[in-house]
């Protein structure tokens, strides 16, 4: 699901930044990633992002990513790591897998890169995880969305059942 469809993209204020690799949705307390289908994501491409990440929230900002994989798209997720010294406004970062590939993928970056890296298989998860998200927060944690407040109805479900 894009986040443009969702109900929270059209209650919350927000910036769109649009770069030839993707969209990237900027939020008061975090931002939504939408990569291009068969893009590359290289240093140079993420070292843009981040520039433009640090012009908007401040050098200083703490801010949590949500990376919504709705395409296929690669990446060297060590360099993340590399901009986290140059960059270091990123706090956590939730990573959404909708197909069995993409949460293989998500589970060795889990692994590499330093920052906090959860993983999700919706985006409204994810949204309720980012908006209310502290340090130490665990996403076990999380409370049932059957009220479908950021969530579909088929979601609410699943969490209710597992």
């Amino acid at each position: 699901m894009k986040i443009e469809l969702t109900r929270y993209y059209k209650e919350n204020s927000n910036f769109k930044l649009k770069l030839p690799f993707g969209n990237f949705y900027l939020f008061k307390k975090f931002y939504v990633a939408e990569i291009n289908e068969g893009v590359h994501l290289s240093y140079n491409k993420l070292k843009i992002i981040f520039q433009e990440l640090t012009n908007f929230y401040g050098k200083d900002a703490k801010i949590v990513c949500i990376s919504n994989r709705v395409n296929s798209y690669s990446t060297e997720p060590v360099v993340f790591n590399i901009l986290d010294h140059e960059f270091p406004i990123l706090k956590a970062c939730a990573l959404i897998s909708y197909n069995e590939k993409s949460h293989r993928l998500a589970v060795v970056e889990q692994i590499i890169i330093k920052n906090k890296v959860f993983r999700f298989t919706s985006l409204p998860e994810a949204l309720y995880w980012a908006t209310n998200y502290t340090e130490g927060s665990k996403v076990k944690n999380l409370p049932s969305l059957a009220n479908n407040t950021l969530s579909n109805t088929d979601f609410a479900s699943r969490r209710k059942s597992s």
